[in-house]
């Protein structure tokens, strides 16, 4: 006689096999370490394919933010509302305490201060247009995009509960943390040094403050969102469609004015939009029909925009043409074939789970 298994006994194994083991774990904190950074930069086109091991000294400080985010929002038993907040905060630290661009009138060797200085505000020391810019960048792309994709390997990411932590307490999180705070506090110095500016006490205290409250307002918000059983939301591709053309925008509205425009347009109409594309994700993510495809077509979108913008930006770099273009076209290409495997990996797992997407109703719901 064949032998029976009861329906508990074959979820407990279903869930035994599926359970990420611990290398598998730390498979996925090192991808999302090394991914933030070849994102965040690489594929923007602010490096050259010439400068790739440099991404060895910026994985601390870009996937170590990530990393950290990651772990302690999964740890504290919450969702995407607290990672975008802690993510806006990493934002802030790093192109404030860490590189000042937030203030540097000549950063990089740009002429920073002449190309903000339409939004000029002088009792912050910097630009609302900076700021918008700094928010989108590095909360986005940098931190959020990064721990979509890699989510979307975790063999945990479609049961119910959701992700789990990655890292352990004792070892693991206190390494990355210290890793991160090392190369923080390496690429402060080497930034003062070699931009030969520092910025005042008054800027980086009140920055200090804007931090703090935002990882305070990341902690109190609701650990997962009511869903509204009346809501409805588009199918995934129409959800990345509307997300590409938002972050398209935010790189192309330079454009999109007339020229004699005060810049002050310029930053209201991306409040307008941002404002406009928040809530509308804010709403979707509200339905019990909100899934991790959604979730991933809206990091597909973002990085479909950084391919074509990593294409206008990378010519600006000190390397001959060539190399730049060959460059983008390198991480154009390992990002399509990222993104590739991430759908089919969701995919399977939505197979092999045989359950609907939506059925999960402990995995969070915002993007």
């Amino acid at each position: 006689m064949p032998s029976r298994t009861s329906p508990t006994g074959a979820k407990a194994e279903r869930t035994a096999v599926s359970a990420p083991r611990p290398y598998h774990r730390i498979r996925l904190a090192l991808a999302l370490f090394f991914l933030a950074p070849l994102i965040g930069e690489y594929l923007l086109g602010n490096q050259p394919l010439t400068a790739l091991p440099f991404v060895l000294l910026l994985a601390p400080m870009y996937g170590g933010g990530a990393v950290l985010i990651r772990e302690v929002t999964r740890r504290a038993g919450r969702g995407w509302p607290t990672m975008i907040v802690l993510a806006s905060a990493y934002a802030l630290v790093e192109e404030g305490p860490i590189d000042q661009m937030l203030w540097n009138p000549h950063y990089g060797g740009y002429d920073m201060a002449g190309a903000y200085a339409g939004t000029y505000v002088p009792f912050l020391g910097t630009s609302l247009g900076m700021i918008q810019d700094v928010l989108a960048i590095h909360t986005v792309w940098s931190i959020c995009v990064p721990i979509v994709l890699v989510e979307t390997f975790a063999r945990d990411s479609y049961q119910a509960g959701g992700p789990r932590p990655w890292l352990g307490g004792r070892i693991g999180l206190p390494l990355v943390a210290l890793a991160f705070l090392a190369d923080s506090v390496f690429l402060s110095y080497e930034q003062q040094h070699s931009e030969h500016f520092m910025a005042s006490p008054a800027q980086l205290i009140g920055c200090g403050a804007v931090i703090l409250a935002l990882i305070a307002v990341a902690f109190r918000l609701p650990a997962r969102p009511t869903p509204h059983a009346g809501r409805t939301v588009p199918r995934p591709r129409t959800v990345g469609a509307v997300a590409f053309a938002a972050a398209s925008f935010h790189w192309a509205r330079g454009g999109l004015l007339p020229s004699g425009v005060p810049d002050w347009y310029d930053s209201a109409l991306w409040l307008l939009v941002a404002a406009a594309f928040v809530t509308l994700t804010l709403r979707w993510t509200r339905s019990p029909a909100w899934t991790p495809a959604h979730r991933l077509a809206l990091a597909t979108a973002a990085v479909l925009t950084y391919i074509w913008v990593g294409f206008t930006q990378s010519p600006s770099l000190d390397t001959p043409l060539p190399t730049a273009l060959t460059g983008s076209a390198l991480f154009s290409l390992a990002a399509l074939l990222l993104l590739h495997r991430a759908h089919r990996t969701l995919t399977r797992s939505a197979a092999r789970d045989r359950t609907p997407f939506h059925a999960h109703q402990a995995v969070p719901r915002v993007p």
